[in-house]
């Protein structure tokens, strides 16, 4: 198996992308393939305990940044680390991951790994950080929908959550505004009726987002605005309420005192809400797997997105998807 990593664009730099992967290398049986600038890469690479036999190294010419416009991966910026990257996967690459440009790399994805057949539109999947974490579909990509693009969305979450996340029957729900099958408006509500019926799919109805940290369902529908809102919502608060909590905590010597017994349980639920535990993004949908990792990604997360893309290979969802949207296409003609 080969995995790729785009080393630039990250927050965090390029010295976090490259211990990353030197982490990765000792207890994930792949090979590796880091871009971007060359001679940087190596010379942190250098010293770094890894197996390095099984890394390579491939120069970029530019860096894709988060301010860029995403149609940049496709013109000026074709060869930067993003671009240079994904036409790798295309190549002979299993799996790419990049904590860059969110926009740019599913710009970039669609057009040069290209959607898998049958598939109408990708989405980007990410977990929403809960005790028991959520599969949302889509997090940022589209923002215009149409109530098919839910229906699809809901195979591919089904799909990804059972056989990577493991769960072994999902439950799919519904983003809105109440939980009656007429709210949302008419895209929401014509999307409900398809769901209803959709075969193979536990459709568990309409979700409210107040109900989300008390595990509604394990793979959450939205359009990508919304989807968007909702994930930078809850990492805002729960980074507001580790703040706050530690300020109290530490605010006199009685506090100080009193927390003593909590810390190891506050440290515990700090991790379920750490977004970058859950080793990224995957893009659904697409013919070949893409991780969109953090922008804020440390050494630690690219590790954990390694893991992840490694166990999306592994796992054969693309390949099932591609069949089961060859079905869906079959039952639909047979209407």
């Amino acid at each position: 198996m080969k995995l790729i990593i785009d080393a630039m664009g990250g927050d965090r730099g390029l010295s976090e992308a490259v211990k990353g992967v030197a982490d990765a290398s000792l207890e994930v049986d792949s090979l590796f393939v880091i871009v971007g600038d060359e001679e940087k890469i190596r010379e942190e690479l250098a010293p770094l305990e890894a197996d390095h036999a099984k890394i390579d190294v491939v120069g970029a010419e530019c860096t894709v940044e988060m301010t860029d416009d995403p149609m940049v991966i496709l013109g000026s910026k074709r060869n930067s680390s993003m671009g240079v990257g994904l036409k790798l996967l295309k190549e002979d690459g299993d799996a790419f991951i990049s904590s860059g440009n969110t926009g740019a790399l599913f710009t970039g994805a669609s057009a040069i790994i290209r959607g898998a057949p049958g598939v109408k539109r990708a989405a980007i999947a990410t977990i929403l950080p809960f005790e028991f974490p959520i599969l949302l579909l889509d997090s940022g990509a589209n923002v215009n929908v149409i109530p098919e693009y839910f229906v699809e969305w809901a195979r591919l979450g089904t799909i990804y959550a059972k056989n990577v996340l493991g769960v072994e029957d999902p439950a799919v729900g519904l983003l809105n505004n109440g939980t009656e099958p007429h709210k949302g408006g008419q895209t929401r509500a014509e999307a409900y009726a398809l769901l209803s019926d959709l075969p193979g799919i536990r459709f568990v109805g309409n979700v409210e987002s107040s109900e989300l940290a008390h595990a509604p369902c394990d793979v959450l529908l939205t359009d990508g605005f919304t989807g968007n809102v909702t994930l930078k919502l809850i990492e805002g608060m729960s980074a507001y309420f580790f703040s706050t909590m530690k300020h109290i905590m530490t605010e006199s010597v009685l506090t100080k005192i009193a927390s003593v017994p909590l810390s190891g349980r506050v440290k515990e639920l700090k991790n379920v809400f750490d977004p970058t535990e859950y080793g990224g993004a995957p893009i659904l949908g697409l013919s070949k797997p893409v991780i969109k990792a953090h922008g804020s990604s440390g050494a630690q997360a690219i590790t954990a997105a390694i893991r992840r893309a490694e166990a999306f290979v592994r796992s054969g969802a693309t390949e099932m998807i591609i069949e089961e949207e060859k079905k869906a296409g079959e039952r639909s003609g047979e209407k």
